[in-house]
């Protein structure tokens, strides 16, 4: 499970029809190995046909994706995402780190749809973890 933020201005992926393609935002993915993508990482797809649980902000895409709308800032190199408390509960103590990189959105829609094409920086060097969510003070 990752909470990434992304920009993308061909395109809108919010929950409820809303359009987000102006603006960094959040979304929550389930990430997986996929040798066919050159990071090597994918975001689930969805298979055809079946019926997973997911959350009302699911942004009806054919992937294991959420579209949160959390509120989102970046100033310099820092992301803030403020996620509601009601939420941190079942993260509190969660391990994270930072990590920049490139995605592709394949045209056909499972080969697979959204790959990790590159890695551009991990921001503990190796990708050890080393965050912790915490609420805030």
């Amino acid at each position: 499970m990752a909470l990434a933020v992304t920009f993308h201005p061909d395109f809108d992926d919010a929950a409820y029809g809303k359009q987000n393609r102006s603006v960094w935002h959040p979304h929550w993915v389930v990430l997986n190995e996929d040798k066919a993508c050159a990071g090597g990482l994918k975001v689930s797809d969805i298979p055809e046909g079946s019926k997973p649980k997911l959350p009302a902000t699911w942004p009806r895409v054919p992937l294991l994706i959420d579209s949160p709308d959390y509120p989102t800032a970046l100033k310099g190199d820092t992301v803030d995402v403020t996620i509601p408390l009601s939420l941190i509960g079942g993260i509190t103590g969660a391990s994270y780190d930072g990590v920049t990189a490139g995605l592709k959105i394949n045209g056909n829609l499972h080969s697979p749809l959204l790959c990790v094409d590159n890695v551009f920086k991990v921001a503990s060097g190796n990708l050890s973890l080393p965050g912790k969510v915490m609420p805030a003070k």
